[in-house]
């Protein structure tokens, strides 16, 4: 089959090395891809949110399959455009992406579902906001209502953080909304459950890091590093996240009339053997999506494309023993100001196999060389058979990696190990 992959970070890379290893992949394209993409595919330049652009490309370059990686096009109804012209997509609806792109909606339907989350309140005015987070005193977590690829969250420790947070995201925009919660202690997890708008499989669990530097320090970021699996995540609690959270969730959407169509990231918060839901995302997350991918290998279009036929009743996961670990190199200043442009070498000495990958996210070829383009630049992955082993893996990669302009932290997996 002809697939189109949208997308241009380290979750699509991972996405089409992993497709690519399937026998029934014939032609992959990702769109618009990135450097290390094009080592290993066609890539083409799509604007990914123009509905119109992409419906003509698919059918100038007769894609029988295309899957959707990020949540931007999801939010604005790319894959409901394609379907509707008659293509075979990966990914929800509009209607079901609100489950990322409004915090707000996922509260109401959580509530309405009796899923286990965090307290809250919704906030249209900054100084009813403001008013709110005084009387309630921190810790307390503030999110940006909408969506602000993964680093629309303070959770501010003390007051005057949550305050800076409601001023920054009010001052000075029209039509602001933010949700400010309780602050949930415990350790965060990130489940991934495959939907057909029917049935639920599992397919993989992770652990994010999320602060910029080590020991979980600066600001929040995209995340500078996961491992899979996660320890924390039981066959017990696994078990209540389904029973407890996704399957009230998935059941509450299809009464709403919008079923739930494709990879949903559920953000959990563990506390005593207890899951309670963070936050729903509707794609895979990046950078846990590299460790998945490492871990599925070419399965994932199998999966992926029963998904999307409302045949997942008749799919299992065939899981490995084993472990993978990926570390961010981002660039000095994220998840700040940074500079676009440096030059990376000493990519071309590493091994590129099944038990090592240098996923690109913002990179681009300028005469012959990867150059740096974006924020987080490079996801080191390794897979071995011991979590410690695959630390060590891709962080010995990461030595023969030349980048004076970026850094990377030195702690990834520390919960677990």
């Amino acid at each position: 089959m002809n697939i189109l992959i949208l997308g241009s970070g380290g979750r699509e890379h991972s996405l089409a090395w992993a497709i690519q290893q399937n026998p029934k992949c014939d032609k992959l394209i990702v769109a618009p891809g990135n450097a290390g993409i094009a080592q290993m595919c066609e890539c083409a330049k799509l604007d990914i949110l123009d509905g119109d652009a992409v419906c003509s490309f698919a059918s100038d370059h007769a894609i029988d399959f295309v899957v959707v990686g990020p949540e931007d096009p999801l939010a604005r109804g790319i894959a409901d455009h394609l379907r509707q012209a008659g293509f075979l997509v990966f990914g929800p609806s509009q209607a079901a992406a609100k489950l990322e792109a409004s915090k707000s909606f996922t509260k109401d339907i959580c509530d309405a579902a009796g899923a286990p989350t965090a307290s809250y309140a919704h906030f249209i005015d900054g100084e009813a906001a403001m008013a709110y987070i005084r009387a309630q005193g921190a810790p307390i977590v503030v999110k940006a209502d909408g969506l602000a690829a993964g680093k629309g969250v303070t959770v501010a420790m003390t007051l005057p953080e949550a305050e800076a947070a409601i001023t920054d995201m009010f001052e000075g925009t029209t039509g602001a909304e933010v949700v400010i919660e309780e602050f949930m202690e415990g350790e965060e997890a990130s489940f991934f459950v495959l939907c057909d708008g029917e049935t639920i499989l599992p397919v993989g669990t992770a652990q994010d890091h999320k602060r910029a530097f080590d020991g979980d320090e600066g600001p929040n970021t995209g995340g500078m590093g996961a491992y899979s699996p996660a320890p924390v995540m039981t066959d017990a609690v696994t078990q209540k996240a389904l029973d407890q959270i996704v399957a009230p969730t998935m059941a509450e959407m299809k009464k709403r009339g919008t079923p739930f169509e494709g990879v949903l990231f559920v953000g959990l918060m563990i506390k005593d053997g207890q899951p309670k839901l963070v936050e729903y995302n509707v794609r895979f997350g990046d950078p846990e999506c590299q460790c998945l991918m490492m871990r599925l290998g070419g399965q994932i279009l199998d999966l992926l494309q029963a998904c999307a036929e409302h045949r997942l009743d008749e799919m299992t996961v065939n899981w490995a023993d084993d472990h993978t670990l990926t570390v961010i190199m981002a660039a000095n200043g994220y998840p700040g100001a940074y500079t676009k442009g440096s030059v990376i070498e000493g990519l071309g000495t590493l091994p590129e196999d099944s038990k090592n990958m240098v996923f690109h996210a913002g990179t681009t070829a300028v005469a012959g060389q990867i150059t740096a383009t974006g924020g987080r630049v490079l996801a080191v992955t390794a897979r071995a058979d011991s979590l410690t082993q695959a630390r060590d893996g891709a962080y010995a990669n990461i030595k023969a990696i030349t980048w004076p302009g970026g850094f990377y932290r030195k702690d990834i997996g520390w919960r677990a190990l």
